[in-house]
C-alpha cells in the first residue's frame, strides 16, 4: 500500500505554491493599477490586498486539513521544484524595491500615495521574512545565505539567531520573548518582543563566538555581518537615488517587521509547556502552536499557518507540514487573525475563550 502511494499520489497543490510569488510583486501591481486607473489610492493595494482581499477568499475556499501519505514525505521534501519555489521571492522581492526608490524618488507621488507604496512594500518585507524563515531552517548553505539576504530589507537579521536557537529552545514559556502571554495585548507584546530578540540574539552570538574564542565585534559574528547587509542595501539605494528615498527604506522596515511580530503573537498566544519532575520544559509538541489549514493564506506563507508541526519537527520543508488533530486550532488564517490582534477586545474576545478550551477551563495551564 505504501508503494502505491508513493506511485500514484500527486501534489493537488504543486503548481498552486507558485501563488507566492504574487505577494513580491504587489508594489509592481499598485503601480500598475494606479496607473491603469488613474487613482492613487491603489498605491495601498497592498495592506487591501493581505488585510481585506485575502481573508475573504480564505473564509470562501475554506481549510484543507489532508496531509500528503507518509510514503512520499522522502520524495516530496527531494523535490527541488519547491526549494525554487522561494528562491525566487528573493529576485522579485529585491527587484520591487529598487522599483520603489525610483517612485519614491521621482517626485511624481504624493506624500499619501508615498506612504500607501512604503506600506504595500512592508507587507512584501513581511512576507519576506516567512521565506527567510523557511530557508533559514535548512541545512544547506545556500538558503541559509539566501535567508540572510531576505531579511536584510528588514534590518530584522538578527532574526536567524534568535529564531533558531533562541525561539525554537524557548518557545511556549515565559521566557520566550516571542511567545505571547494569555491577557496580553499585542501593543504591550510588540516592544517586548522586538528588543527581546535582539537581547537575546546578541547573548546568542556572544555566547557561540566565546566558545570558538572569537571575538565578538568581527566578521564572524552573524548578528553583525546581518546587520551590516542592511547598511549596505540602503546606504546603495540612498547613494543611488537619493536621501528622500531613506525615510520609505525606514518605514517599509518597521512596517514588515511589525507584521512579522504580529505574527509571532498569534502563533503561541497563551500556549505554556509544563514543568517536568526535573524541572525541564516538556518536549515541544504540536499542542504548543495555534494551527491553521486555511487554503489561501497556507499557499501565500508556504505553509507557515502549520505551525504545530513545524515546532516539531523544525527542519520539515514546508510541502510536508502536517495537519494534527490535537493541535489547537486558529479560527480562520493568519492574514484575519493579524487584524484581530490590532484590535485586543477583539482578540480576546475570540481567543480566550479557544485558549481555555484546549486547557479544558484550567487558567493555571496557561502562559500568564
Amino acid at each position: 500500500m505504501a508503494d502505491r502511494d508513493a506511485l500514484t499520489w500527486r501534489d493537488p497543490k504543486r503548481h498552486l505554491w507558485l501563488l507566492a510569488l504574487a505577494v513580491p510583486t504587489l508594489p509592481f501591481q499598485a503601480g500598475g493599477l494606479a496607473a491603469l486607473t488613474g487613482t492613487g489610492l491603489f498605491w495601498w493595494w497592498g495592506p487591501f490586498f493581505a488585510f481585506v482581499l485575502v481573508p475573504l477568499l480564505d473564509q470562501v475556499l475554506g481549510a484543507d486539513d489532508a496531509n500528503p501519505p507518509e510514503a512520499v514525505m522522502k520524495l516530496l521534501d527531494a523535490d527541488h521544484y519547491y526549494r525554487w519555489c522561494t528562491y525566487l521571492y528573493l529576485p522579485l522581492q529585491f527587484g520591487a524595491l529598487v522599483w520603489a526608490c525610483g517612485e519614491w524618488a521621482g517626485g511624481g507621488l504624493s506624500t499619501a500615495e508615498g506612504l500607501g507604496l512604503a506600506a504595500t512594500t512592508g507587507v512584501v518585507a513581511g512576507v519576506a521574512i516567512n521565506t527567510a524563515h523557511e530557508l533559514g531552517h535548512k541545512r544547506e548553505e545556500l538558503e541559509r545565505r539566501l535567508s540572510r539576504m531576505a531579511l536584510a530589507q528588514t534590518g530584522y537579521g538578527h532574526f536567524g539567531v534568535e529564531h533558531n536557537h533562541g525561539h525554537h529552545v524557548r518557545v511556549a514559556t515565559p521566557d520566550d520573548p516571542a511567545s505571547s502571554r494569555m491577557g496580553e495585548s499585542f501593543w504591550r507584546f510588540l516592544p517586548r518582543t522586538v528588543w527581546g530578540g535582539v537581547r537575546s540574539a546578541w547573548h546568542l552570538e556572544r555566547r557561540r563566538l566565546e566558545r570558538r574564542n572569537r571575538p565578538v565585534w568581527s566578521r564572524h559574528n552573524d548578528v553583525l555581518t546581518a546587520w551590516s547587509m542592511t547598511v549596505v542595501l540602503f546606504g546603495t539605494l540612498t547613494i543611488v537615488f537619493g536621501p528622500a528615498v531613506l525615510p520609505f527604506l525606514l518605514l517599509q522596515a518597521v512596517l514588515g517587521f511589525c507584521l512579522l511580530e504580529t505574527v509571532n503573537y498569534l502563533e503561541h498566544y497563551g500556549l505554556l509547556r509544563q514543568r517536568r519532575p526535573d524541572g525541564r520544559y516538556e518536549r515541544v509538541a504540536p499542542s504548543h502552536s495555534w494551527n491553521s489549514d486555511h487554503t489561501l493564506s497556507n499557499l501565500f506563507l508556504f505553509q507557515l499557518q502549520r505551525h504545530s508541526d513545524h515546532h516539531a519537527n523544525p527542519l520539515r520543508r514546508y510541502q510536508t507540514l502536517r495537519h494534527f488533530d490535537e493541535a489547537p486550532q486558529l479560527p480562520s488564517g493568519y492574514a484575519t487573525m493579524i487584524v484581530l490582534a490590532w484590535f485586543p477586545p477583539l482578540w480576546r474576545r475570540v481567543m480566550d475563550r479557544r485558549l481555555l478550551a484546549h486547557y479544558s477551563g484550567d487558567v493555571g495551564l496557561t502562559n500568564r
